[in-house]
């Protein structure tokens, strides 16, 4: 954030996400500085995206998530939308029953503590090596109760993530 007032947000995905950034367009568009648009990436990808202006709330959003620049887990309680957009932006579904929430990033004990805010809403969750890392894995017995608790919320173009 040097140099600047408040923090900023960029989305960005491959074009195939195309409906996804839409949709988080529609969801920031009051604070956004234009809408969506295409641009090349890395070699041939083709990446869609939009900037967010500066904005307070950023900056607050980025005091809660960041230790200086090390992603964090602040002590905030989950609900059903924001693990719909955890899922649809860092889930995934290797085989019909491995969901994992890509957490690589995050030290062990903020995903002990992101395990824990899962056990609130009903969820059973394990960290599992994941080469050198760890990530979130949703047991087994858990998948019903997380498939009900984000279907609701999943964009029809994500809904793949689901298994459908």
């Amino acid at each position: 954030m040097s140099g600047r007032k408040d923090s900023f947000l960029e989305v960005n995905h491959s074009a195939k996400a195309h409906d996804y950034v839409d949709w988080k367009f529609d969801q920031l568009k009051t604070i956004t500085r234009s809408v969506p648009k295409q641009r090349r990436g890395n070699g041939t990808r083709i990446a869609y995206r939009f900037f967010t202006r500066q904005h307070p709330e950023l900056s607050e959003f980025h005091k809660l998530f960041y230790d200086g620049k090390v992603k964090i887990v602040p002590d905030v309680v989950l609900d059903p939308i924001a693990l719909a957009v955890w899922f649809m932006e860092d889930g995934s579904r290797c085989r019909a029953s491995d969901v994992y929430l890509n957490t690589q990033q995050f030290a062990c004990a903020d995903q002990e503590r992101l395990i824990s805010y899962l056990g609130i809403m009903g969820i059973r969750a394990k960290m599992n090596k994941d080469k050198q890392y760890y990530r979130l894995r949703i047991l087994v017995e858990s998948l019903e109760t997380f498939f009900k608790i984000v279907s609701p919320h999943i964009i029809p173009s994500m809904r793949y993530k689901l298994g459908e």
